[in-house]
């Protein structure tokens, strides 16, 4: 977790070289084939390159309920958060993956307060989540870097 100024546009706060693409959370499937659900990521201009990752069986019930706007009797952890977040006055301005290695994908949350901007670390299926769960959904953004990386 670290306070670092930062601005809603495409740049980086930790890189000023690196650019995001905004991405738009297409589906979330289950395959009995695979090991775990996959969401999938597909960017929102031409060339409209995508990508999955690989998540976890609640992350995927809970993004799949955030994707069809279903809340639970009792509030989920990410109902719970984004709640907190409007409570104290804050926004979630945008989602940004920042890097993949060694098949790992990490994702920040950029978040405005009352006293500045903060970015956190996160993982990329929670962050996907909270996007999803704020009263007009966050931006998706994807490092050049990791769509490269697909799409050399």
């Amino acid at each position: 977790m670290s306070d670092a100024e930062t601005s809603p546009d495409l740049d980086s706060a930790h890189d000023p070289a690196s650019i995001f693409r905004v991405m738009t959370v297409e589906s979330v499937t289950f395959n009995l084939a695979n090991s775990s659900p996959h969401v999938h990521l597909i960017e929102a201009e031409a060339p409209f390159r995508h990508i999955s990752i690989a998540i976890a069986l609640s992350e995927a019930q809970a993004l799949y309920a955030a994707m069809n706007n279903i809340t639970g009797r009792r509030p989920s952890t990410h109902e719970l958060t984004s709640a907190l977040i409007r409570q104290f006055q804050a926004d979630l301005i945008s989602v940004r993956l920042v890097r993949h290695e060694a098949g790992v994908f990490y994702a920040e949350l950029d978040v405005m307060t009352p006293q500045g901007a903060h970015t956190f670390d996160a993982r990329p299926s929670d962050a996907f989540i909270l996007a999803l769960r704020q009263a007009v959904s966050a931006p998706i953004l994807c490092a050049e870097e990791i769509l490269t990386q697909f799409f050399a």
